[in-house]
């Protein structure tokens, strides 16, 4: 029996499977630039996340003329929009010390919600990480068993739960749900959405991230389960394959905890192959991810 799951939740997951593989837009191209949706399509994808923008000049989402031709070029090539991202805007500027940030988060909740997409992603990478560091810039560990836990930084983390609070009232309105994608463990990232309080917030789990800075992904997702996973990006450590004997990720581990916890969400590729190979690669991985993960 998986720990936290009694039977009947086991036997019902057996019968999901995720709702289908889709690719960050940063990847795929230019991030916010509907052109690419042909090349979506051609190389076998059913979804893109797109970027709400990328810079405070730079927010063609905003723009319904943008979300038109989305719309438009979506239907003709059959591509779904799984999600918005926030990602470049706030790591360049943090919703934790940045008030104007806030307004990207709802800018990315307003254009999900035209373009259909179920959830946004809110990133806390770079400026906007959440993690304390040494004197040498390496996070604190402050774990004593064989995974990490490392120290975040309380201001900051308490700051996001009140901007977060008060954001949560527009999610609910739109029915749209607030990913936190970061380099925090699970265990604290549930702490993060038990403070704010609301099912609107969620994680948005990334498997190379958390294997990369040293967390067991596998029993992560277990004690995430569906219901608290927006959506899960896909990419390997190490390797511009999915796939690989140079990739870090234990992918069929990954696909067993996910399949554990009836997971039924997208799954999001965030690589775009081996230079001069995207097209090659991608459908490389496209195959791949459906084989083991559904």
């Amino acid at each position: 029996m998986v720990a936290g799951l009694p039977a009947s939740a086991i036997a019902a997951c057996s019968n999901t499977r995720p709702a289908g593989i889709g690719m960050c837009d940063w990847n795929l191209g230019q991030s916010a630039d509907p052109s690419y949706i042909p090349l979506a399509a051609e190389v076998g994808l059913e979804a893109i996340q797109v970027s709400v923008g990328t810079a405070p000049d730079r927010m063609p989402l905003r723009e319904s003329s943008v979300r038109k031709r989305y719309l438009e070029l979506g239907k003709q090539y059959n591509i779904l929009f799984c999600s918005v991202a926030a990602g470049s805007i706030l790591n360049q500027i943090p919703l934790a010390t940045e008030p104007q940030s806030a307004i990207y988060v709802v800018d990315a909740l307003e254009a999900a919600s035209a373009l259909g997409s179920t959830n946004i992603l809110t990133a806390f990478f770079g400026n906007g990480d959440l993690l304390e560091r040494d004197e040498s810039g390496s996070y604190i560990n402050i774990s004593n068993g064989p995974f990490a836990e490392y120290k975040w930084k309380e201001k900051d983390v308490e700051r996001v739960i009140a901007v977060m609070k008060q954001i949560v009232p527009r999610a609910e309105d739109l029915g749209v749900i607030i990913g936190l994608e970061n380099t925090l463990s699970a265990v604290q990232n549930l702490q993060i959405i038990d403070e704010i309080g609301s099912p609107m917030v969620q994680v948005y789990y990334d498997i190379g991230n958390s294997t990369g800075n040293g967390y067991d992904v596998p029993a992560e997702i277990r004690n995430i389960g569906n219901h608290r996973m927006c959506e899960v990006h896909i990419k390997n450590m190490g390797s511009r394959l999915i796939f690989g004997d140079e990739g870090e990720v234990d992918m069929e581990a990954c696909a067993i905890a996910l399949r554990d916890i009836g997971y039924d969400k997208w799954l999001v590729l965030e690589t775009s192959g081996r230079r001069g190979m995207f097209e090659e690669d991608t459908r490389a991985n496209i195959e791949y991810v459906r084989k083991v993960f559904m």
